[in-house]
C-alpha cells in the first residue's frame, strides 16, 4: 500500500510542479485572463480529442475491450448518478446562488485536465482509453444536468450544445474510428500525437493561472467549501470505489474510474459561475482548496484502488 501511495504521490507531484508554474506565470503576469481562456479553449477543442484519437488508436481491438468500455461507461454512469444523489441529499441551502454552485462542485470532479495526465502516467494508453469513457459520459451531463441546474432554466439545454461539445465529438469519433477498425496514417497520426501531447502541460497551467484568484478571506472561515470538499475528494471516490468492488469491476478499468471519481472540482464549475452569474468566488473558492487538497487523497485513494484491484 504505501509504494503505491508513493508512486501515484509522485506523479501528482509531477501535476503540481506543473500548476506551481502556472500559479508563478499568473502572478508575474505571464499568463493573463485572456491568455489562460485561449490556453483552454486549445485544450477543449484540440487537445482533448487528439489524446481520445490517439489512445483509441493505440489500443487494439478486441471483444474483451469492447465489454470492458461498456464496464467502464456503466461506473462513470453510476458514480456521475451518486455524485448527483449526494449533492442533493446535502446541499439545501436557501441562498439558490450558493446551493447550485457547491451541488455542482460535487458533481463534477476534473476528470478532464487533472485525470487523464495521471491516468496516462499510471495505466498508460488503456488508462487513457477508459478515461476517454468517463470524459464523454461528464460532459453528456454537465451539458445537460449541470447546464440546467447552474442556470435554473432548462431552455438553456439544448440537443445541439450537447452534441457539438468537444468533449463529445471527440469520443464519438475516437470510438468510430475503433469500432470500424480504421488505423490512421502515419502523416495524420503524428500531429495527433504532437497535440495530445499538450494535454499534460497547458491544463496545469491553466489550473495555476485561476489560484492566483484565490482569496483565503473570502474562503477560510467557509464551512460550506469544507464539507463539498470533503465530499468530493474523500466520500464520493470511496463509495465509488467500495461499490465497484461489490459489483466485481477490478484492475485497469477500477484504477482508471477511481483516478477520474477522486479528482478535484471541475474548473468548469467557475466557467458556468462567471456564466450564469452565481457565486464566482465560491466556485473560485471550491475549485482551489480542493485542488490543493488533492495532493494528498488523490495519492491515497488510488493507491487503495490499486491494491483492492
Amino acid at each position: 500500500m504505501l509504494s503505491n501511495v508513493l508512486v501515484v504521490a509522485e506523479q501528482v507531484a509531477v501535476l503540481f510542479i506543473l500548476i506551481a508554474l502556472g500559479f508563478v506565470s499568473g502572478k508575474s503576469g505571464l499568463i493573463n485572463e485572456s491568455g489562460a481562456k485561449y490556453l483552454t479553449n486549445v485544450v477543449l477543442y484540440l487537445a482533448t480529442p487528439c489524446v481520445m484519437i490517439n489512445s483509441f488508436q493505440k489500443v487494439g481491438y478486441s471483444p474483451e475491450l469492447i465489454l470492458n468500455l461498456g464496464i467502464c461507461a456503466l461506473c462513470a454512469v453510476m458514480i456521475q448518478g451518486l455524485s448527483i444523489f449526494v449533492s442533493r441529499a446535502i446541499f439545501r441551502n436557501k441562498d439558490e446562488e450558493r446551493r447550485v454552485v457547491l451541488r455542482f462542485a460535487v458533481v463534477f470532479s476534473n476528470c478532464g485536465f487533472m485525470s487523464l495526465p495521471l491516468q496516462q502516467a499510471l495505466l498508460g494508453d488503456k488508462g487513457v482509453f477508459y478515461g476517454s469513457v468517463f470524459v464523454a459520459v461528464f460532459n453528456i451531463l454537465v451539458w445537460s444536468y449541470g447546464l440546467v441546474d447552474m442556470s435554473g432554466d432548462k431552455e438553456n439545454f439544448t440537443v445541439k450544445k450537447l452534441i457539438l461539445n468537444p468533449g463529445i465529438l471527440g469520443a464519438f469519433g475516437a470510438a468510430l474510428l475503433f469500432f470500424l477498425q480504421i488505423h490512421l496514417p502515419e502523416i495524420l497520426l503524428s500531429p495527433i500525437q504532437y497535440i495530445a501531447a499538450l494535454n499534460t502541460p497547458i491544463p496545469m497551467l491553466v489550473i495555476g493561472f485561476h489560484l492566483t484568484r484565490f482569496s483565503v478571506k473570502k474562503s477560510i472561515g467557509d464551512l460550506g467549501i469544507y464539507a463539498a470538499v470533503l465530499v468530493r475528494l474523500i466520500a464520493i471516490p470511496i463509495c465509488a470505489l467500495l461499490i465497484m468492488k461489490l459489483f466485481g469491476v477490478s484492475g485497469d478499468i477500477l484504477a482508471a474510474c477511481t483516478v477520474a471519481a477522486s479528482a478535484p472540482v471541475a474548473a468548469t464549475t467557475t466557467m458556468f459561475a462567471t456564466k450564469f452569474n452565481r457565486n464566482v468566488d465560491l466556485s473560485v473558492g471550491l475549485v482551489s482548496i480542493s485542488t490543493i487538497l488533492s495532493i494528498i487523497t488523490m495519492p491515497v485513494i488510488i493507491a487503495l484502488s490499486q491494491t483492492l484491484g
